[in-house]
């Protein structure tokens, strides 16, 4: 009976020996595994030279620059980079406008407004003309951009006088079409911040007040 148990119990032992064996083997070819699979997946996202993980790629500035940024965004700010940079053409440097914004001023000026620039710009200055809603990039919302800095008087005479061909946009060039004393009196309604303008006041054309709810 001795024999046999101890038979019996060196057996058992073989078999729990193989089979702690087995899964050691197991779970050593699976730590091979797992450390090739990251060491594969390391390899394949490995982050270029030079980069700095406390300036992740989506906040280097050089992805807003000419190169990557969408073509409208480009047109849009070129104009304001070149003006930046460069100033204003020759024709154009230190002018002012020599008008004193009176009401009679700025109803002259809301008038040419409301015939040449309400289609695209719109009746307030936000880029919701109707004609505007086919250009890209859209008009400029110049009820925001006549408050900001950059609107100084010899850019926005500029800007209109000779529109935005150079800078592929759809703005047209108006030096042909208004005169220098028109344009002045559109920028002086601008900056009164595009008042109604009475029917009676505009060039007989009987649609009402402008910007009407």
């Amino acid at each position: 009976m001795r024999d046999g148990s101890a038979s019996h119990f060196m057996a058992s032992r073989s078999t729990a020996v193989r089979y702690g064996l087995a899964v050691l083997g197991a779970g050593i070819l699976g730590l091979f595994l797992a450390t090739v699979a990251i060491g594969q997946s390391t390899e394949k996202e490995a982050p270029p030279p030079g980069f700095d993980y406390w300036q992740p790629e989506w906040m280097v500035r050089e992805l807003w620059g000419p190169g990557r940024m969408p073509k409208s965004m480009m047109a849009r700010l070129l104009r304001h980079t070149t003006f930046v940079n460069l100033g204003v053409p020759k024709e154009y440097e230190d002018a002012t406008s020599p008008l004193t914004p009176s009401p009679e001023v700025i109803q002259r000026g809301g008038q040419v407004y409301v015939e040449h620039c309400t289609r695209c710009h719109g009746a307030k200055g936000m880029g919701d003309g109707d004609a505007g809603m086919a250009v890209s990039p859209s008009p400029a919302l110049l009820a925001y951009m006549i408050r900001k800095p950059v609107s100084v008087d010899e850019y926005l005479l500029w800007t209109i006088s000779d529109g935005g061909k150079q800078f592929n946009t759809d703005m047209p060039a108006y030096r042909g079409i208004l005169s220098r004393a028109d344009i002045w009196h559109v920028i002086a309604y601008m900056r009164a911040g595009f008042p109604r303008i009475p029917a009676a006041a505009k060039a007989g054309d009987g649609e009402g007040d402008q910007n009407a709810d």
